[in-house]
């Protein structure tokens, strides 16, 4: 069942990027006590992902950041290696990149979307969401593949 507003975010293990390398963090931590919007892509280094979904929130981080948002997730099934690199290669200094390697998120927020047919396994849904203290505010989830409704854009304009 996906995750719906009102319903808290699944506690699970994620991964990222530290001074020593990669580190692990739940997601209780990266949602506890703070107003996070998170963003979902199919796949880092992706045409659509790198040219559009990431790049419109490193544009409008300040923005979005500017409305009392704490923190930026962008979340994706790849490792912490690969979202530290793809962050790196899109100035994303403002953004906090995010692996779920194994689609744990994904899976038990029922956010997943089976690829396995086109080679590349699982993979998260394209999503945004807002989250307060853990528990989901605002949920834009795009059907399919292409960008259209999760972008910074609209969510700025939930904000």
């Amino acid at each position: 069942m996906t995750i719906q507003v009102g319903d808290k975010v699944p506690s699970v293990n994620l991964a990222h990027m530290t001074e020593s390398g990669p580190g692990g963090v739940t997601s209780d931590e990266l949602f506890a006590g703070k107003k996070v919007v998170m963003f979902a892509v199919p796949g880092a280094f992706t045409p659509t992902c790198s040219a559009a979904h990431l790049p419109g929130f490193v544009a409008n981080a300040d923005r979005i950041k500017a409305t009392g948002v704490d923190d930026i997730v962008c979340i994706s099934v790849n490792d912490a290696f690969v979202m530290d690199a793809w962050g790196k290669a899109q100035n994303a200094d403002a953004i906090h990149m995010v692996a779920d390697g194994n689609a744990e998120f994904a899976r038990a927020a029922g956010l997943d979307f089976d690829l396995v047919n086109h080679g590349i396994g699982v993979r998260s849904r394209r999503y945004a969401m807002v989250v307060e203290d853990g528990v989901v505010t605002h949920l834009l989830l795009d059907e399919g593949l292409p960008l259209e409704k999760s972008g910074a854009e609209s969510v700025l304009d939930l904000l």
